[in-house]
């Protein structure tokens, strides 16, 4: 049983850091980054956030929290394999 949950927490693991990864780079940055390529660079008009960079932000900072969660939760599980 645990090892199915310790498989289960290292998907859930690969699949976040992965998504991460892919919305960090999404983020507008000084320079634009890779939002500016998907038609970002127009926000750049209004001062300030739009809703669009405040949704991005909360994906993020929520795939973050699954991201940490499963991390404990893995290293829980391999301690509770080994001993």
């Amino acid at each position: 049983m645990l090892t199915v949950m310790a498989y289960a927490l290292l998907v859930i693991l690969l699949l976040t850091s992965g998504l991460i990864i892919l919305l960090v780079l999404l983020h507008k940055g000084k320079g634009g980054g890779l939002s500016s390529m998907f038609g970002g660079g127009m926000s750049s008009v209004a001062s300030g956030s739009s809703v669009a960079e405040k949704n991005l932000n909360r994906i993020t900072v929520g795939a973050g929290i699954i991201w940490f969660a499963a991390i404990v939760g893995y290293g829980l599980v391999l301690g509770a394999l080994a001993g």
